[in-house]
């Protein structure tokens, strides 16, 4: 983007704050606002009441809808949480913040609505739903960026733990803990942001709403969405916070449901996962029940929620504020030839995936929405006449080919101007981050996949959805544990696609968790060999190996992962262990220190170098490290029954036979809850 033109964009946005004058001034007050952005993960527009449902589904939000503009045509920008949410919280298109999966960071440089609320005066809170927002999980990295507060915590379900207690959590539980914090908050204006994830499959709503939607989970979990939300509504009413906030309602997406074949999102940009409510309450109930027609996308969110502030929008920020829909009684269209501005009608949206790229090496997909047209780049381009098609089920590109010609050098040139011109943001490469998004049903991301499989290069996913609806149902049967069923519908994908390398990953889970090795060798063993410079499979593959005892094996496949990833400092004890097991102990010794030099409070790794030490004949050495082990877990009987051998070995008898005593009163005792490493 040229100086210039960010000049003038700058004068345009500093004359609207002086339109607008302050926050104050757009509520009618000299109080800052309150900022509540709500967003519900993977909900169709179609279900809302406010937008023409009939079901009956959201009777909270058709009554906040009643104080609020309503965006009849409002747009994701991505079928999928990370890049959808990275959109609304900066304001930019995927493809210039380029988190467009997970393990993606979000870049410093980045405008970051906490971050710069925060800036501003305002305490920030976040309360997420879902493992895949969880930064501290190695999946949503630097989204806490800004927040005083980020509420997650989310971890991998241990034996007898659902998902509802580790991965995700239920929309109530979100909202109490939003409700926890509003409660004890600071004085002063506030930005809290609260993500519900039910509706996200499977598909399992509580009572009343499973019965009462025995037919339909999916719309039971929106319904019991909105009914959460109606507690956090009713505080704020309750607690004289509503008249004075800006409350915006949005979906990240939308869900398929079988829409053109597609049962969940991620691979297609129909409306059924574009197509999202967004509502926005301003204060004092300014411009109540007001509908805009107009195409907006939730890249504009930001920028609205700033000018309503009076704050500086960011150069780099791309959305345009709907502050002027909102106050304009008509739209007034663009001259000819030139740029749509945001309160025009015929403003085009853009919307993109790399879903099919990232996770199967099949071509992405890219879109623009016009007022009549539906245009979409894939291998085999499609066209339709929303006009006479609304559901898009006509393609006629083929018989408009100047109108699909126009609108793709359109969005050309539309990518042209967005895309960030630096250097590509690159995943986190993190197996365990990988164990966390197979634990809820996502398929594990390959940059490999991604640089072989550029636009156009891959396979069109018209073609291929069959087999990704396969891999999504396979996901859930993983993720429920019903791993024999999961075995079978993988082995139908590869008689598919018989070079599918996920495919091979999956069987490889499903194969360890029913503890048959040998298959899962097999299995683990073929995806690296389809994908030979992933560092996840070759870090699955030196487990199994372990669990085989193969630690000769597993010692290559350990040693390409730390060669490629020095940080994992998990890998570092697997190695210590394969070379502790294949008498490599000096390597084995300088692995262990690895780990110690960043972690020295990692009981595991100061256990193994001790009772390495001792076989490599140093039991003064060894004292050291055994005795740190004890006194870490003070119930553990191991460090004690080494410290007697190594004793032993000093000729000091009678420590040894302290320290062996010790060790079988406690190994009496049972094992210590949450043993060794």
């Amino acid at each position: 983007m040229s100086d210039d033109k960010l000049l003038t964009m700058s004068l345009i946005r500093q004359l609207v704050c002086v339109v607008c004058l302050t926050a104050g001034a757009v509520a009618g007050t000299a109080v800052p606002p309150n900022i509540v952005l709500i967003t519900v993960d993977t909900t169709r527009a179609d279900r809302m009441g406010f937008l023409g449902s009939q079901r009956g589904l959201t009777p909270n939000l058709d009554a906040l809808a009643r104080h609020s503009v309503v965006f009849t045509r409002a747009y994701s920008q991505a079928p999928f949480t990370a890049p959808s949410h990275a959109t609304i919280l900066t304001g930019t298109y995927p493809q210039f913040h380029q988190v467009e999966d997970f393990q993606v960071p979000l870049a410093n440089d980045l405008p970051y609505a906490p971050a710069i609320l925060k800036a501003h005066g305002y305490h920030t809170a976040a309360f997420v739903g879902s493992i895949v927002l969880d930064p501290t999980q190695g999946l949503a990295i630097g989204l806490d960026r800004g927040f005083d507060t980020y509420d997650a915590g989310f971890h991998l379900a241990l034996p007898g733990e659902d998902h509802y207690s580790s991965t995700d959590r239920r929309g109530g539980v979100v909202v109490a803990h939003a409700l926890a914090w509003l409660i004890k908050r600071p004085p002063g204006p506030f930005f809290i942001w609260v993500h519900l994830y039910d509706p996200h499959f499977p598909y399992e709503p509580l009572e009343p709403f499973k019965s009462r939607y025995e037919s339909a989970p999916y719309d039971g979990e929106i319904a019991y969405s909105d009914s959460a939300l109606g507690k956090l509504l009713n505080y704020l009413r309750a607690h004289g916070l509503f008249e004075n906030s800006v409350i915006a309602v949005m979906s990240d997406h939308g869900e398929s449901l079988g829409d053109h074949g597609e049962e969940f999102h991620g691979f297609f940009l129909y409306d059924a996962t574009i197509h999202v409510p967004l509502l926005v309450k301003l204060p004092g109930d300014r411009f109540a029940g007001k509908r805009i027609e107009n195409q907006v996308g939730l890249v504009d969110v930001l920028p609205t929620i700033l000018e309503l502030m009076g704050i500086a929008v960011p150069l780099e920020v791309q959305g345009e504020s709907l502050l002027g829909m909102m106050t304009k009684p008509k739209p007034t269209p663009a001259a000819s030839g030139e740029a749509a501005p945001a309160s025009s009608p015929s403003r085009p949206q853009y919307s993109e995936t790399e879903y099919g790229v990232r996770a199967y090496g099949w071509s992405g997909v890219r879109s623009l929405r016009t007022d009549k047209y539906l245009f979409i780049e894939a291998p085999r381009r499609e066209l339709y006449d929303l006009a006479s098609d609304p559901k898009a089920e006509h393609d006629v590109s083929a018989t408009s080919k100047a109108v699909a010609d126009t609108l793709q050098s359109q969005l050309d040139a539309f990518r042209r101007k967005t895309t960030n011109a630096g250097e590509a943001a690159s995943s986190i490469i993190d197996p365990e981050a990988q164990e966390k998004l197979a634990a809820l049903g996502y398929t594990a991301a390959s940059t490999e996949s991604a640089a072989t499989a550029a636009m156009g290069m891959g396979a069109d996913p018209k073609d291929k959805i069959e087999v990704g609806n396969m891999m999504g149902e396979a996901n859930y049967l993983l993720e429920v544990t019903r791993l024999d069923e999961a075995v079978l519908l993988l082995q139908k994908v590869i008689a598919k696609e018989p070079n599918m390398w996920i495919a091979y990953a999956k069987l490889g889970a499903a194969e360890a968790n029913l503890g048959n090795i040998p298959e899962t060798l097999k299995a683990r063993r073929k995806a690296v060999d389809l994908m030979p410079n992933s560092i996840n499979l070759h870090y699955e593959l030196g487990k199994v190996l372990m669990q085989a005892q193969d630690y000769e094996a597993a010692l290559p496949e350990f040693e390409f992962v730390v060669a490629k990833m020095p940080e994992s400092w998990k890998t570092h004890i697997l190695l210590a262990i394969a070379y502790n097991r294949t008498n490599r102990l000096p390597q084995a010794i300088g692995e262990c220190e690895k780990v110690l030099a960043i972690m020295p409070e990692q009981y595991g790794t100061n256990l193994l170098l001790g009772r390495v030490l001792l076989r490599s004949g140093d039991a003064e050495a060894a004292l050291a490290k055994l005795m740190k082990a004890a006194s870490l877990r003070p119930g553990a009987a191991d460090p004690h029954m080494s410290l007697a051998d190594a004793y032993t070995k000093l000729g000091r008898n009678a420590d040894a036979e302290r320290e062996r005593s010790v060790g079988k009163r406690l190994a009496e005792n049972g094992p210590v809850p949450g043993g060794p490493e």
